[in-house]
């Protein structure tokens, strides 16, 4: 067997469409895509998802599981172990924090998270509380309010 005849199998190799080159050709004038209309255009057809202009179900459906909350309720938060530095019985609300320093922003209302432990008994006034985090403060002989999401701002 020699290079010169190596050939394909039979059958396995089409002629390309020579389109719009005859009737003899096999696809004359409008190259088998019909009269008029979009779809009979060169580089004439609509992009995926395109429903004639209707709102497309891509649209109307922005509600599945990865998407974000349009009015997300945005919180200052705090957890449980950074209020142990403070001295007991004082009263713990976003301002204080902030004057205290251990908090630096304010990205609304305060809520405590209820990481790290608390040995000293504060009374706290937030927006939120998590279970964990009122279980640890009432836990250490404090106490917990909350607080409506109009009081929370650090001018009081």
């Amino acid at each position: 067997m020699r290079l010169q005849d190596a050939k394909p199998k039979a059958g396995s190799q089409k002629r390309r469409r020579r389109l719009g080159r005859g009737v003899s050709a096999g696809q004359g004038a409008s190259c088998g895509k019909g009269m008029r209309g979009q779809k009979s255009r060169s580089g004439g057809s609509t992009r995926p998802g395109f429903e004639g202009g209707q709102n497309p179900l891509y649209r109307r459906l922005p509600k599945l599981k990865s998407f974000p909350l349009i009015n997300r309720k945005q919180y200052t938060t705090i957890n449980v172990g950074r209020l142990d530095s403070l001295s007991a019985n004082s009263e713990v609300t976003l301002s204080s924090l902030i004057a205290a320093g251990i908090i630096t922003t304010d990205r609304g209302p305060l809520k405590i998270l209820g990481d790290g432990e608390l040995n000293v008994a504060l009374q706290v006034k937030a927006a939120a509380f998590t279970q964990s985090a009122r279980s640890k403060i009432e836990a250490a002989g404090g106490s917990c309010e909350v607080l409506g999401a109009r009081n929370t701002s650090p001018e009081g």
